[in-house]
């Protein structure tokens, strides 16, 4: 009973945040099972996904701002996975999100409720999946992309941040004032840096290039 006992005594080391990443990774594998053929998420999607993920978190180190309770001004970290919804369509710009959000989540977290994790890292991020709708116009799925993600995270302000609001202030007003400057900001900067005639032409090249090769 005892030798029993040891070969699980070491799960009672594993910390709520391994846990949580364990339960997203799992989710992830999941979801990828469910979706992947509908995104024809083919060897040329996954590496065209994952050099844009690995570019979007380069870039999230490089801060212009960083929010004390969690979140950061970057340069346009956001604009890779964007981009690659606005290519690949928004199930593959789904599953590129959420796998960001993963390395956000073990890169700098700040974790009060595993829900809030949930809505924080997984579907804030999963939701610049949404750009994929707007395979005409990369500006207008950029702020569709980004306006849920600030949905997200204002339910997560809300419900978990209200302590931070200053003594007067609603937790409502405080939880948009706190993303809508953070993550508005961000998304003001992709929408800028995309409107760049090189960059811009470049991404439309980009997009011919793999639609024609299907």
């Amino acid at each position: 009973m005892n030798f029993a006992a040891g070969l699980f005594e070491d799960f009672a080391e594993i910390t709520p945040l391994t846990w949580v990443v364990l339960l997203a990774i799992v989710a992830f594998v999941i979801i990828i099972s469910m979706i992947g053929k509908h995104a024809k998420f083919d060897t040329r999607a996954m590496v065209y996904g994952g050099l844009c993920v690995a570019v979007a978190f380069i870039l999230s180190y490089i801060r212009l701002y960083r929010w004390p309770q969690g979140g950061s001004i970057t340069l346009a970290s956001p604009l890779p996975i964007f981009i690659y919804a606005y290519i690949f369509g928004p199930a593959a710009g789904f599953i590129a999100g959420t796998t960001y959000g993963l390395l956000q989540l073990v890169q700098d977290p700040y974790i009060l409720h595993p829900f809030q994790v949930f809505l924080d890292y997984i579907l804030a991020f999963a939701a610049w999946g949404i750009a994929g709708f707007f395979r005409k116009n990369l500006i207008l799925g950029i702020i569709a992309g980004g306006l849920g993600q600030i949905f997200s995270s204002f339910l997560s302000g809300v419900i978990f941040f209200a302590s931070f609001a200053p003594e007067g202030m609603s937790p409502i007003l405080y939880s948009i004032a706190v993303n809508g400057t953070v993550l508005g900001t961000n998304i003001l900067i992709c929408v800028l840096v995309a409107m760049i005639p090189q960059i811009r032409n470049t991404i439309e090249s980009l997009k011919r290039q793999v639609i024609k090769s299907e």
